[in-house]
């Protein structure tokens, strides 16, 4: 298990790939939390951080030059949308293989300007009713999502359903859904997530498991299931 660092990413490969853009990768560090991305100083034009354990795309600091970052195989369920006025040039987010299950997450897409395809490819919400016109709808400046080009009579359909009383009881149920996902994050952790936090602190016999625990903490997003193993509970 290890935390990004200016380290890590001086060691880390770069190279310019076959679009010969440079590339840096970070692919199977058993990463949990973006942070420190800073030490890239802007310096690359794709970040693969695919094969990783992660679970919130957030905390980029503002980068010009980035236009893809790829995030396949990991465990994303949230994206915060500030990232977005950070990465004012990004086209390009491949979250094939994650975790997202709600469309209200999805809203966050709409904050980067320049964001031209998605992969969402083997998420869970890609399997909820219209969530192809919903994201269609609310990320207009999209061009191709899930590697299809979104095609005119699409985006004139996707209109025409939220203009329609379903596509509005679809969006009042979307609002619902966040505005509840908000409410809990501020009560912050559960009982049952305070709990499993307490048990694998105390069993902890490493300096990196406690890392492992702080990080864990400060995104805010707590994985019962790796809990409780570090606290010999499965």
């Amino acid at each position: 298990m290890q935390r990004i660092s200016a380290d890590l990413i001086h060691n880390s490969r770069a190279f310019y790939n076959p679009l010969k853009e440079r590339q840096l990768d970070m692919r199977g560090y058993k990463l949990i939390v973006i942070e420190n991305l800073g030490a890239m100083e802007d310096q690359f034009d794709t970040l693969d951080l695919s094969d990783n354990e992660i679970k919130k795309v957030d905390n980029f600091p503002r980068m010009l030059r980035l236009r893809t970052i790829l995030l396949t195989n990991n465990h994303v369920t949230r994206l915060d949308g500030r990232v977005g006025r950070n990465l004012s040039n990004l086209e390009h987010l491949i979250l094939t293989n994650n975790r997202i299950t709600d469309l209200s997450e999805l809203d966050a897409l709409a904050q980067f300007p320049s964001l031209s395809s998605v992969s969402l490819v083997d998420n869970p919400v890609t399997r909820r009713p219209n969530y192809r016109a919903y994201v269609i709808q609310n990320v207009p400046q999209l061009k191709v999502l899930d590697f299809r080009k979104i095609k005119p009579k699409e985006r004139e359909a996707a209109r025409q359903l939220f203009e329609s009383d379903e596509g509005q009881k679809l969006i009042t149920a979307v609002q619902a859904a966040q505005e509840e996902k908000q409410k809990v994050a501020a009560a912050g952790p559960t009982d049952e997530e305070k709990q499993a936090l307490r048990a694998a602190i105390n069993n902890a016999t490493t300096a990196e498991q406690l890392d492992q625990l702080e990080r864990m903490s400060r995104a805010g997003v707590y994985d019962l299931k790796v809990l409780r193993a570090m606290a010999g509970k499965q």
